[in-house]
């Protein structure tokens, strides 16, 4: 077990908070610690961590010794630690906490986190606490919204004043609120029926005579989303106009809760995780916490549609066997000519799926997309065509190079004009069909591409090279 004078030197001190930078040595010392019962010596090294490295530190020890370590902190720390947990992770953690614990932490948070650790309960254990709570209306009404929606994304924590109100009872109302809603960024302002009519800056509030009225004052554009919108359009939106606060409205346009920039930064990181592992061929959601068996079910589908796709190429391949007995040096080119498909496919498709997640691209884009796409690959294949034609004719010495390198030059301009096309337009139709775009790429378009590749090439080799028609 290591020194306490030791344990200390390893965290960076960051103003009134430390640092602490998890790795193997740390991991190994903690768990020795909380092993030996040394409950004191462990509160006092996180004594004045920020959540989020706590957080951390009990993600990687044993699910039973980070227990324990969960049960020595206090309310108030376990519940800022437990917004900053994978979803998985912490309903194991919380699997067996009494109801009236659980009820003090969940009393101790954000309407929005209390919801998320709600929904992430078994469903007996979420309605026996539930009633416990101070907000449990608002809970019970955030919980019956949809959790990739701005309904379930929002707080119901938010200061709105009439535009009536002078600056002198908005500020009374933002001391009154102050620790309720934190941070106020933002005071929204609504009409006599409530409606959301603008927002003010707390900069503007503060530099305004408190004798005019809040209406006269507004600073910040009426830009509000309804409960029901999908999260990744919030943050689209939260983006494009550079909000930090963005109010949530219902069906006659009233304020019901407020979404804010660090739930945003959640859901941009969470969906771009989710492409990126889609794209390489992962169920998206994959959580470093996962079980073996879950990651292994989720990796599994995309295995075993690469392999189809790769035996599809095979059966290709072999179709082909007259023409691979008749000019062994055919063999040579199928890697190159798979590879190069399946990389113009991706390219492209990546663009796209990027482009359909950051809204710069609309599925009414598909002509547009189709020309320039088509442009791209007409002088990227003639180019790389050239220097094929280039590489036949110095590395493949035959009684028949010219025809060789006509085939290959002519098999690399149609693979990736052909490839192109579809990696462009399978997200975009895909898109406008309802269905995730990310599913396009990785092995789907890769095994599109091999196979028409493959097939465009023996069939060329075989007009051109072998004089078959």
């Amino acid at each position: 077990m290591i020194e306490r004078g030791k344990q200390i030197d390893t965290v960076e001190r960051d103003g009134n908070r430390r640092v602490l930078e998890v790795d193997a040595e740390i991991i190994a010392n903690v768990l020795d610690l909380i092993e030996s019962e040394q409950r004191g010596m462990v509160l006092n090294i996180i004594a004045d961590l920020y959540p989020a490295d706590i957080a951390a530190l009990l993600e990687h020890l044993p699910m039973d010794t980070a227990k324990r370590m969960f049960r020595w902190l206090t309310i108030e720390q376990g519940s800022e630690v437990l917004t900053d947990l994978d979803d998985d992770f912490r309903a194991g953690l919380l699997d067996a906490t009494r109801p009236q614990r659980l009820a003090a932490l969940i009393d101790e948070m954000d309407t929005d986190d209390a919801a998320d650790v709600l929904a992430d309960l078994p469903d007996q254990v979420a309605q026996e606490v539930l009633p416990d709570l101070a907000d449990a209306e608002n809970l019970t009404e955030l919980l019956g919204y949809a959790e990739d929606t701005a309904g379930g994304l929002m707080t119901t924590e938010y200061v709105a004043v009439p535009g009536s109100w002078t600056v002198s009872q908005v500020t009374e109302e933002v001391r009154k609120k102050a620790e309720v809603v934190e941070p106020i960024h933002a005071i929204y302002v609504t009409d006599n029926d409530g409606r959301h009519i603008g927002s003010i800056s707390l900069t503007r509030l503060l530099l305004s005579r408190e004798s005019i009225s809040a209406a006269s004052i507004i600073d910040l554009e009426a830009i509000s989303v309804p409960t029901e919108i999908d999260q990744e359009d919030v943050a689209r939106i939260m983006a494009r106009y550079d909000l930090i606060s963005l109010p949530v409205v219902n069906d006659s346009d009233q304020i019901v809760g407020r979404i804010t920039i660090d739930d945003i930064v959640d859901v941009i990181r969470e969906e771009a995780e989710e492409d990126i592992q889609r794209m390489s061929g992962v169920a998206g959601g994959e959580e470093p916490t996962d079980s073996v068996l879950r990651v292994s079910r989720g990796r599994l589908p995309w295995l075993l549609m690469g392999m189809i796709g790769a035996g599809l190429s095979a059966k290709v391949i072999y179709s082909f066997e007259e023409a691979l007995q008749s000019a062994v040096v055919l063999a040579a080119f199928i890697p190159i000519v798979m590879a190069t498909a399946g990389n113009a496919g991706i390219q492209s498709s990546a663009i796209a799926v990027q482009g359909l997640a950051a809204g710069d691209i609309w599925t009414s884009d598909i002509k547009r997309r189709f020309g320039k796409e088509l442009a791209v690959s007409i002088i990227n294949g003639l180019l790389l065509a050239l220097a094929m034609a280039i590489g036949v004719i110095v590395f493949f010495r035959t009684d028949q190079t010219a025809e060789l390198a006509v085939t290959a030059s002519l098999t690399i301009v149609i693979v990736i004009i052909v490839a192109t096309l579809i990696g462009a337009m399978v997200p975009l139709i895909l898109n406008k069909a309802g269905i995730d775009p990310a599913l396009a790429t990785g092995p789907f378009i890769t095994a599109m591409n091999d196979i028409l590749g493959i097939a465009v090439f023996f069939m060329l080799a075989s007009w051109l090279y072998l004089g078959v028609t």
